[in-house]
């Protein structure tokens, strides 16, 4: 019955999908045995998996709509389907970037505002170079950007700020100056994009440093305080503006 009251997911790309709605996949994807993973048969192409992204679960031989917003898909191997949505809640998830806010220090442990229901903890070892002598100077009220290890239902949050190879890939302390603010999840998706035509256009007009967490928090530094203002103010109406105003309103602040 379920099935019959679902609509084809490519037939849903880019319009609004509200909680509670299936979305049924193409004929080539095949729910394995287990009902644990799509992936595509023997007999399509190409090979892949089909990812199953924000605000969608999966649910029989579909998708159930979670978060209300636009259906997206990305093609190409298996595929991905997702639901951009303007929500401002964050759920940890393992592999986000995100940047917290310390809030405390609880013996080796330093504990982090993620913007989630819960802090993340944070060990003074998770940093690169860090041992029990050589401790990481983090203070109450410090920024750090850090990657998520452990993010599930049934345990805390835990942070690092090493890659696997114990490097901190631009991971770690974020400066004292600066300005920190918070976007949607949706636009942070969009300037995570890969050649994101935002960031190209304002690294024109300005000089800045930028740091952007998957929670939803946008670090911005420039070389003055008005810039690092105009900046902000741009990033945060980007969300409401077109392409075209947006090129205005820079073509605008340019000139002068």
């Amino acid at each position: 019955m379920a099935a019959e009251r679902g609509t084809a997911a490519e037939a849903l790309v880019g319009q609004v999908v509200l909680p509670g709605d299936l979305l049924l996949l193409p004929a080539h994807y095949d729910e394995d045995a287990e009902g644990e993973r799509l992936r595509l048969s023997a007999g399509a192409a190409p090979q892949g998996r089909l990812l199953c992204g924000p605000g969608l679960r999966r649910s029989g031989a579909g998708l159930l709509v979670t978060t209300c917003g636009l259906l997206r898909h990305r093609p190409g191997g298996g595929g991905a389907y997702w639901v951009d949505s303007q929500q401002k809640r964050y759920v940890p998830v393992k592999g986000d970037h995100v940047i917290g806010i310390v809030t405390a220090k609880a013996g080796d442990v330093f504990r982090l505002d993620v913007g989630g229901s819960e802090p993340a903890s944070l060990s003074y070892l998770a940093f690169e170079g860090a041992t029990k002598r050589n401790r990481p100077n983090v203070q109450v009220g410090d920024l750090i950007y850090g990657q998520f290890v452990v993010a599930n239902k049934d345990m805390e949050p835990e942070m690092v700020c090493i890659d696997s190879s114990g490097k901190s890939s631009g991971m770690g302390l974020i400066g004292q100056d600066g300005f920190l603010f918070k976007v949607s999840l949706g636009l942070i998706r969009k300037l995570l994009a890969p050649k994101c035509e935002i960031i190209q256009e304002l690294s024109q007009l300005y000089p800045f440093e930028l740091v952007i967490g998957m929670n939803g928090r946008i670090w911005v530094k420039a070389k003055t305080i008005q810039q690092t203002l105009i900046i902000v103010n741009i990033l945060e109406a980007c969300e409401y503006m077109t392409a075209e105003q947006r090129k205005q309103a820079l073509a605008k602040l340019s000139g002068n």
